[in-house]
């Protein structure tokens, strides 16, 4: 499959395009950077672009099978217009090439996700730490479920660099989450390329979290 990666130089980014070029993807990695770290591949095709340039962004996508956006600020106290801006352009130009699949990368806390807290930690969470990315997901989250894409919205809880495992617990349902959950960015990625084929959560927002053992 030909695979469009947005944010692919990021922590999660990076680990995806290297686990979909394992799986034997095609795929355009579209970076905002002029430097990349990636290592060249035969079956990896490198944008360098901003996120406002629709045309560069139309290109991108023209004749993919599925789009990930791992995208997101780099501030907890400033907002990330560009982005929300950018989810605009990826999504309205994924509508006008025809590619339906597309994988957004959230968080737990956004949209309904945030009564899976306990009450305190809702208010710290939510109210506080997280206000400002988690007001940018619910914008984009927003605008994906309004468009006519395939569309899966991943809510992962707090991210870890510890190994790739397939123990998950994940669903759309509201439950009380255990304490301290969390999800290596490894697992993260393989779950989120396991949706480009998945069905299951098309046109949901489901959240993901690793078992403990």
């Amino acid at each position: 499959m030909k695979i469009v990666i947005f944010g692919a130089n990021g922590k999660v980014g990076s680990v995806l395009v290297e686990q979909a070029l394992a799986k034997g993807h095609t795929i355009v990695a579209y970076i905002r950077e002029g430097t990349s770290v990636m290592k060249q591949h035969p079956k990896l095709k490198i944008i360098v672009g901003k996120l406002n340039e629709s045309l560069k962004i139309a290109d991108a996508v023209a004749g993919a099978d599925a789009c990930i956006s791992s995208l997101g600020g780099k501030s907890l106290i400033r907002h990330a217009p560009e982005i929300v801006a950018g989810i605009d352009n990826i999504v309205t130009a994924l509508e006008k090439q025809q590619v339906r699949r597309f994988i957004y990368l959230s968080s737990i806390g956004a949209g309904e996700s945030q009564v899976m807290f306990p009450p305190l930690a809702r208010f710290f969470i939510t109210r506080l730490i997280l206000r400002v990315p988690l007001a940018d997901h619910n914008l984009n989250e927003g605008r994906i479920a309004a468009s006519n894409l395939h569309w899966t919205i991943v809510r992962p809880t707090t991210l870890t660099n510890g190994r790739l495992s397939e123990n998950l617990n994940h669903g759309i349902f509201k439950r009380r989450l255990p304490r301290n959950p969390v999800i290596s960015r490894a697992s993260l990625a393989a779950f989120m390329l396991k949706q480009v084929t998945d069905e299951t959560y098309i046109h949901k927002c489901v959240w993901v979290y690793e078992k403990k053992d």
